[in-house]
């Protein structure tokens, strides 16, 4: 599983899949949901402004995992 280390509360779904290279740009992101099922915590998410805090595990269509780590 990688690790996605935040230094705030949160980190919001759209900025977490441009952060690990899943998408190039902000923009995208309402796009890849729209074509790709993502889950956060095991429950499909399809939101881009969905808060993600330390210790959500998001989970995408091809098996890759993400925890979300406090710096």
């Amino acid at each position: 599983m990688n690790e996605v280390v935040i230094s705030t509360a949160y980190i919001t779904l759209g900025q977490m899949l441009k952060e690990v290279g899943v998408i190039d740009t902000g923009g995208m992101a309402k796009w890849y949901l729209s074509e790709h099922v993502v889950y956060v915590n095991e429950e499909e998410e399809n939101r881009r402004g969905k808060k993600l805090v330390p210790g959500d595990i998001i989970t995408l269509e091809d098996g890759e995992k993400y925890q979300i780590v406090a710096n």
